[in-house]
Formats: structure tokens, C-alpha cells, sequence
């Protein structure tokens, strides 16, 4: 996964910040989260999306009937995220085989090919 580096660096800032704090910088939206959970799930705007706009990461949180759990469930998936994100890969550096592992290589591949040559020939049996 290949990150801007402005991206990554917004993402490093904001898992620096508190609870809060990273609240603050964030869009809250709350909304009426549908499935099981019974009528007061089905009733009140108990789902909550968070969205980091300096990232664009945006996180949702439904599985339960309150709203401030769903807000701590969201927030906890906003910082899994915004982790996500300052994952940077190693570089990786091309490797030739050994001599030695070529020529054990291309010794296989003959006593196999030897192998099947000798299958083919008629009169042998």
C-alpha cells in the first residue's frame, strides 16, 4: 500500500494527539444505524461516522444501542487506521542466485530430463 507522504505525516500528528484532541479534528455525524438491536437501535441516531479530513479516513461505529460506546468504537478504528498509514514498506533490493545454487539447479533438471528419456525408449521391457 503506497501512502503520500503528506498523508502519512497528517496520520503520524494525529495519533500523537489525545482522545479529545483527535476528536476535535475530526467530522462527527451521527445516524440511524440499522440491523438487529431492537427499536431503540432502529429509533435513535445511535451510529457514529468519524472522518479525519487531513487523511480522508473515515470510520463508522454501529454495533451497539448507545451512541458515546459507538463514538469510542469508532475512535479505536479511526487509530487502527490512521496506524495503518504510517506502515512504511522496506525497500527491497534484487538478488541473483549463487553460482553454486545454479549449477545444483541445472544438475536436477538433467537427471530429470534423464530420468524421462529413458521412459520413452520402446523395447526396454
Amino acid at each position: 500500500m503506497t501512502v503520500e507522504p503528506s498523508r502519512r505525516h497528517a496520520a503520524l500528528e494525529a495519533l500523537a494527539l489525545d482522545d479529545e484532541a483527535l476528536l476535535r479534528t475530526c467530522e462527527v455525524e451521527f445516524f440511524i444505524a440499522s440491523g438487529p438491536g431492537g427499536q431503540h437501535r432502529n429509533t435513535t441516531a445511535s451510529g457514529v461516522r468519524l472522518t479525519h479530513p487531513p487523511t480522508g479516513l473515515s470510520v463508522t461505529g454501529t454495533e451497539r444501542r448507545s451512541q458515546s460506546q459507538n463514538k469510542g468504537a469508532a475512535l479505536e478504528r479511526l487509530r487502527e487506521g490512521l496506524q495503518a498509514l504510517t506502515y512504511v514498506p522496506k525497500k527491497r533490493h534484487k538478488t541473483k542466485p549463487t553460482k553454486g545454487s545454479q549449477r545444483r539447479r541445472l544438475d536436477t533438471k538433467k537427471r530429470e530430463g534423464e530420468k524421462k528419456a529413458q521412459r520413452s525408449k520402446k523395447g526396454m521391457w
